[in-house]
């Protein structure tokens, strides 16, 4: 198994980075890589049970991945599983993803994405692309204030 492990610094305020990643509104704004859009989903990760999303790029093409919300503690972190579903939407191998945050300078915060059980190190590149594509988009709002 692989695991990947995305770090950055945001200047806005502890409450409010968690706000963006677990409200469904603050969510979609910069959930997905960059070029795709979220035209179908349950997507919050303010409480515990099911999440899905479709993301979907320019061309029509659809990815589906899904989970269940494993732990919330705000303004702390959020833990939830993860599964790519295939064309018939069948459900692929589960991993899991942690994301963490603390106290950084300046009254700022410190934001950890930890995402563990990927098959193997061609899975964990292809997820470090995406995750790092989705959190430009983040960082872009994390000015947030």
């Amino acid at each position: 198994m692989s695991e990947l492990v995305i770090t950055r610094e945001f200047g806005a305020p502890q409450e409010k980075v968690f706000a963006y990643i677990s409200q469904t509104r603050h969510l979609l704004e910069w959930w997905g890589p960059e070029g795709m859009h979220v035209p179908e989903h349950d997507l919050c990760f303010d409480r515990r049970g099911p999440w899905m999303s479709v993301m979907m790029n320019d061309q029509g093409q659809r990815y589906k991945v899904s989970g269940q919300v494993t732990h919330v503690d705000p303004p702390n972190s959020v833990g939830f599983t993860w599964a790519w579903h295939d064309e018939d939407d069948k459900r692929g191998e589960e991993s899991h993803v942690t994301i963490r945050l603390t106290p950084g300078a300046d009254g700022g915060t410190l934001f950890e994405l930890r995402h563990v059980d990927l098959p193997d190190d061609e899975a964990a590149a292809n997820h470090e692309q995406g995750w790092t594509s989705s959190l430009r988009k983040l960082e872009r709002l994390a000015a947030l204030g």
